[in-house]
């Protein structure tokens, strides 16, 4: 993971690892990716899309909106999560 994060000059906050799909399941994630925001206390705040853009073309990227993104700025400002679902898009994932 970090190796990947390097080489994509990303700077994740969070990052699990799954193996087992243990988590997986329990959240019941679909695709790859599926993201979910968790709240410190357990609470699941959104499930879903990265954002509404489903094109793998980088220059298409500027004007989607990161659900992610904005789930996230809305439960650090004390607010609801205004669009706590979303479809999530990608590939199956495939559990053992």
């Amino acid at each position: 993971a970090n190796a990947l994060s390097k080489k994509k000059k990303a700077a994740p906050t969070a990052l699990l690892q799954d193996a087992s799909g243990t988590v997986g399941r329990l959240y019941g994630a679909r695709t790859t990716p599926h993201m979910f925001v968790i709240s410190p206390k357990g609470v699941l705040l959104y499930a879903g899309a990265i954002d509404n853009n489903r094109s793998w073309d980088p220059s298409t990227i500027k004007g989607a909106t990161n659900f992610v993104s904005q789930a996230l700025t809305e439960a650090m400002a004390g607010k609801a999560v205004s669009k706590p679902l979303t479809r999530p898009y990608g590939c199956s994932v495939k559990y053992k």
